[in-house]
């Protein structure tokens, strides 16, 4: 049935090609949609494809919020752009909810993993996004979203990528969730130094909106996961689809909000976006080995530095009331972080990490 599926995908896509290449591109709308659907129904029957379904559901919604703009904009007098902030915080209580106080004790017990991997994100992904914001060209408020994309914490999609490269899961956990917590005092500063020429940028207002989104559900999230975990197994099982849920609606307003903007310069800022991702994963690799960190660990900076909270970022800019602009780099890095990151994480995977291939080596030396 999988291959079914998969094979109509690919009618769908010679079809839309073919009215594509004919310059009938709005009729090429709904086969470009069914494809990027078919496709994700297909790959969830093939182990090695499964992890990419949902990121292909979000390239259908995208499409579909590029060719039907109107539908995500507004119903009536009622602004889409209105559930962001709300789907943000119902995220993060998500996101605390598969947390708990332990996690943050990991800080004590790994204090210069947590250490190297909070400060390196914090410099190495901000100074990338400023650099690459000032070469760009791009308008000023649309190059302010690739640096606030770098000055953004990392996201719980880089726990589930650490745990697939066979990196050091308890280590990513506890880096996300103190870079998190620290986002609300140190994403605004370095927005106001690194952003502050090209969009206005009021340190405290950011403040008082990251806490809003960060601090108070993550907390009610902590709270629910050591007093009410297991008591409501449904609300367990359904926070992960609330997520990305609101993730992929997030997204679909945002692009639907900047779809002029996307189709003027959309290929541009998709090449910085990445630039910025893969050079987040190489100099966070290279600033574990720079401190001497053992190859589990530095598969750990590689990912905890290359992967960033989109969403929340999404939730900043619409705070800003510049949703349609500086809202766009984060759009793109969100479903761009998710490819790149189960890439390298299907290579790290099959590869065993190189002290624990020495340990295997030294056994088999010793049995023989």
């Amino acid at each position: 049935m999988y291959k079914l599926i998969l094979g109509l995908a690919g009618v769908c896509l010679l079809v839309a090609l073919a009215l594509m290449v004919s310059g009938n591109l709005p009729m090429a709308g709904p086969f470009l949609i069914a494809f990027f659907l078919a496709v994700s129904i297909g790959f969830r029957g093939y182990k090695n494809l499964k992890g990419f379904s949902y990121t292909v559901v979000i390239f259908a919604a995208v499409t579909t919020a590029l060719y039907y703009p109107q539908y995500f904009v507004s119903a009536g007098n009622f602004k889409f752009s209105s559930l962001i902030t709300p789907l943000i915080q119902l995220i993060m209580f998500g996101m605390g909810t598969s947390m708990s106080f332990d996690d943050f004790v990991g800080v004590i017990r790994m204090p210069k993993g947590v250490l190297i991997g909070v400060i390196s994100h914090f410099i190495i992904m901000p100074s990338i996004g400023y650099l690459l914001a000032s070469v760009s060209g791009l308008p000023p408020e649309i190059a302010a979203g690739i640096i606030l994309i770098g000055c953004s914490p990392n996201g719980m999609a880089s726990n589930v990528i650490s745990y697939l490269a066979k990196a050091n899961l308890a280590l990513s956990i506890t880096i996300t969730a103190v870079s998190t917590m620290l986002a609300p005092f140190i994403t605004p500063v370095l927005m106001k130094l690194l952003a502050g020429a090209f969009v206005e940028i009021d340190t405290l207002d950011m403040m008082i909106d990251i806490a809003k989104m960060v601090i108070i559900p993550i907390g009610a999230g902590l709270l629910f996961n050591k007093f009410l975990s297991g008591k409501a197994a449904w609300l367990d099982n359904l926070m992960p689809f609330v997520s990305m849920f609101g993730i992929a609606f997030i997204i679909v307003i945002i692009t639907a909000a900047g779809r002029d903007s996307l189709l003027t310069i959309g290929p541009l800022l998709l090449g910085l976006v990445l630039i910025h991702n893969l050079s987040g994963y190489i100099l966070g690799y290279w600033s574990g080995r720079l401190f001497r960190m053992n190859e589990r660990d530095c598969r750990t900076m590689a990912i905890e530095v290359g992967m960033q909270n989109g969403g929340l970022a999404s939730g900043i800019a619409k705070e800003m009331g510049k949703l349609a602009t500086v809202g766009l780099a984060p759009a793109i890095f969100g479903p761009l972080m998710n490819i790149t990151g189960s890439i390298l994480a299907s290579w790290w995977h099959s590869r065993m990490p190189k002290e624990e291939r020495e340990a295997v080596t030294e056994m088999e030396y010793r049995r023989h």
